[in-house]
């Protein structure tokens, strides 16, 4: 499963309700904890959750974030472990249930678990049961149906129905969740058509425009991908993603490519991974593909084994190493 969209703490604070809401935590605990993990420091947000949730052990917000933490340690069954425990606390919160229907899939994907695609599934829905609103939802609920074979009820009128149900709420968000069902269908014509939506409704969140360089970094348009990584940069220029999808589009494009090269080496030394932004494995494998643009194949070999360090399941790195190890003989 893929996870773009992002949730602060503001967001779990309005959306958390009961005992968890009432919580106080008076020794800061979760803030401290918040900030961890913003700061990429899971391991520490974990210790710190894990001393919170022993003083108060029905703090929902605690296991929440416990599963949180893992989630962007790979670890999805401890993630699991504790978004269970996060939903058995505060079984009406969507965000929760949604995490866990993250977690779920990953380890489905994994494990190729039948059952847990299935559980992955209810999740999802039990999220856009309780909250119908809960668009981020919707967009994983959608990227279900696209991806899960019928059997486990996939199917590609569900996920359109999901478009369909999250344009009428929201239109920036319906257009990028057509988007993203015909970059499924490889209809590259109604990508850009529905992208080309999104910019001209000039959205004051730099979210959409983020996803739409996305969209057009699958469809090699390099071009295009720096109009909307230019609208991201007037929103907000520090954003480190900038330098991220401009490094690609050098690579794409073919030029500027000590330029691209810098903005992908800050990319990947000044943020923490995290699972809703670009992944440092993807960031070195575009080094990987600038290298060998430029001829240097012994840097560019390096880049794809460190992507592949970082994430063992990204084919096109392994198969540009395969290549090169080859016709080095």
């Amino acid at each position: 499963m893929i996870a773009r969209r992002a949730f602060t703490l503001i967001l779990l604070l309005a959306a958390s309700h009961g005992a968890a809401a009432t919580t106080a935590h008076s020794d800061g605990s979760l803030v401290t904890a918040q900030h961890q993990f913003d700061s990429g420091f899971y391991s520490d947000a974990i210790t710190t959750l894990r001393n919170a949730a022993a003083k108060n052990p029905k703090d929902a917000q605690a296991y929440y974030w416990l599963g949180r933490s893992y989630y962007e340690l790979k670890d999805f069954t401890d993630s699991i472990t504790q978004l269970e425990q996060a939903t058995k606390l505060d079984p009406q919160n969507s965000l929760y249930h949604q995490w866990l229907g993250r977690a779920y899939g990953e380890k489905a994907d994994r494990d190729h678990s039948f059952f847990l695609a299935q559980r992955t599934k209810h999740e999802f829905l039990e999220a856009v049961r309780l909250n119908s609103s809960n668009l981020s939802a919707r967009r994983d609920l959608e990227e279900f149906y696209l991806e899960a074979p019928w059997i486990l009820g996939g199917g590609k009128d569900k996920a359109m129905e999901q478009a369909n149900a999250i344009a009428a709420q929201d239109p920036v968000e319906g257009h990028l969740a057509r988007a993203a069902y015909w970059l499924d269908a490889k209809k590259s014509d109604l990508v850009d058509a529905e992208c080309n939506w999104v910019m001209q409704l000039k959205p004051k969140r730099i979210e959409p425009y983020l996803e739409v360089a996305g969209f057009y970094q699958h469809q090699n348009d390099a071009t295009k991908m720096l109009k909307a990584t230019e609208a991201v940069a007037q929103l907000s220029p520090t954003d480190p993603r900038v330098s991220y999808y401009r490094g690609v589009a050098d690579v794409i494009a073919g030029n500027h490519l000590n330029e691209g090269e810098q903005y992908l080496k800050s990319y990947i030394a000044s943020t923490p991974e995290r699972s809703e932004w670009p992944s440092h494995a993807a960031a070195r494998e575009w080094l990987g593909r600038l290298y060998e643009k430029t001829g240097h194949r012994v840097e560019a070999s390096e880049q794809y084994r460190a992507a592949l360090q970082i994430d063992p399941f990204r084919k096109d790195a392994r198969d540009r190493l395969k290549s090169l190890e080859k016709s080095s003989h």
